[in-house]
């Protein structure tokens, strides 16, 4: 760590008083320019602590900038992770409101849900199918709580990985469920068509990410647990949404998700 704890501190304080007040703040690579990735992700736990603490309870992870582009957007040559937690879930068709958000996006996903425990290292994508219970369409709510979006690597991964909510569609069990590599996703918002994309934009399959994942977490001496979810990573861009738009994402045999702000 290259931050002293008074400064994790501080980052971690801004952070939720963005999210809390929906109002972004500068990006914390400007304001700490020692921030590194060890430091992010410790100012990340901090403040998933602090809503532990609060009483919100941990359903599971997400991993982010699994699309090349993205990727090459940032400069980095891995994805990152955050974490889900229960009151950042949303009913399949829910009304949410806008105004909770910063700059909120939506990103359909395929999303895991584990029949065991998956821990690294040595996870591979066999595995992770082996392990998964079902899958689901799904939408990820981003927000960043850093003005305009103006992110690098290690403002992303201290906020969460900009995650703010998930939204699901039906579960299908594993023995039934499609190829996911070749599963496709069209994206509307308000019934306009504005992104198509696939299972393999997601690091060549979407259980990679899963997989890269519970690898990584072997590294903070955790991994993922039996119920818990996962979103692998957008299938296709995101775009922001606001008030009075409805979002949904088609998966063809897996079924659609939707949501609208209000």
């Amino acid at each position: 760590m290259t931050l002293t704890d008074r400064q994790r501190a501080e980052a971690a304080r801004l952070l939720r008083e963005a999210e809390h007040h929906a109002a972004p703040v500068e990006p914390l690579s400007a304001a700490l320019p020692g921030l590194d990735l060890t430091d992010a992700y410790a100012v990340q736990r901090d403040n998933i602590a602090r809503r532990l603490s609060d009483g919100a309870t941990i359903v599971g992870h997400k991993v982010g900038l699994t699309s090349a582009a993205m990727r090459r957007l940032l400069g980095v040559d891995e994805p990152d992770f955050g974490h889900l937690l229960d009151d950042m879930v949303h009913r399949d068709g829910a009304a949410v409101l806008a105004a909770h958000y910063c700059a909120p996006r939506v990103e359909p996903e395929i999303c895991f849900r584990l029949a065991r425990p998956l821990r690294g290292p040595g996870v591979t994508t066999r595995d992770v199918l082996a392990a998964t219970e079902s899958v689901a369409p799904a939408l990820e709510i981003v927000d960043s709580r850093i003005r305009d979006w103006r992110i690098t690597l290690v403002d992303t991964v201290a906020d969460n990985a900009s995650s703010a909510g998930l939204v699901c569609g039906s579960w299908t069990p594993m023995e039934y469920a499609p190829d996911l590599a070749a599963v496709t996703a069209d994206l509307y918002v308000n019934g306009d068509h504005v992104a198509s994309g696939s299972g393999k934009e997601v690091l060549g399959h979407p259980a990679a990410a899963v997989a890269w994942l519970a690898n990584t977490l072997a590294a903070f001496g955790t991994g993922l647990d039996a119920g818990h979810v996962v979103l692998p990573g957008a299938m296709t861009t995101a775009p922001f949404v606001g008030a009075g738009q409805k979002a949904e994402a088609r998966f063809g045999a897996l079924g659609s998700v939707s949501v609208s702000f209000v």
